[in-house]
């Protein structure tokens, strides 16, 4: 069972995202929380799986709530829910190692696949959210450009980052692509090398640009 704590500072929201969840016979909501205080809290207590977390609450928002979950424990994953007009704090979200990135308003299922591929080890990234960060790289740049060398990758990376980016975990890449963990282990960590990335979301960020996630593997 995938234990969740869900920190939304608007108790509709939470009611919503609530009963998403609750169509996962796997995943199980363990506590709720207002602000960010009450959110680190309930993951010191409950040590759940999976972190949903507003970007913007009061007292400690989403952001600086992240960072703090991320310091005390490497056994909660990050997501954060935004809203349009967010962009500026995704950035911010991403420098404190958040795993994931859900709209609000987005697709029920997008939820339920975010919290199964962070809980997995995998990063997710709304469609959405995606698309508008991946805008947000290009401004100012000449049209075809990219900021990461993708070219610089094997086929074979090639193929785990597209997977990566979609959100699958190592074992599931390992799976799709008839590979030992240890391997894609392997690959990931080139990849993030090469492409100078921290992180899976941000390699997940880069597959998106370079459009490898519309490919099937």
């Amino acid at each position: 069972m995938i234990q969740v704590i869900l920190a939304d500072d608007e108790a509709m929201i939470r009611a919503g995202v609530r009963a998403i969840l609750a169509k996962a016979p796997d995943i199980e909501v363990v506590a709720e929380a207002s602000d960010g205080n009450e959110a680190v809290a309930a993951v010191r207590r409950h040590q759940p799986d999976v972190a949903l977390l507003d970007i913007q609450m009061p007292r400690l928002d989403g952001i600086a709530a992240a960072a703090q979950i991320r310091r005390e424990t490497s056994g909660t994953a990050v997501i954060m829910l935004t809203t349009f007009g967010e962009d500026d704090f995704i950035a911010g979200a991403l420098q404190e190692g958040a795993s994931g990135f859900l709209l609000k308003a987005g697709d029920p299922r997008e939820l339920i696949a975010g919290v199964h591929a962070v809980a997995a080890g995998g990063a997710y990234l709304s469609q959405k959210v995606a698309a508008r960060v991946v805008a947000g790289l290009r401004m100012g740049r000449a049209a075809g450009t990219s900021r990461y060398p993708i070219e610089q990758l094997t086929e074979r990376e090639h193929e785990v980052l597209a997977l990566l980016g979609t959100g699958l975990s190592n074992v599931e890449i390992a799976a799709r692509l008839h590979l030992v963990e240890g391997t894609v282990k392997a690959h990931v960590s080139a990849i993030l090398g090469k492409l100078g990335v921290r992180n899976r979301v941000e390699a997940a960020i880069a597959a998106h640009e370079a459009g490898l996630t519309g490919r099937s593997t």
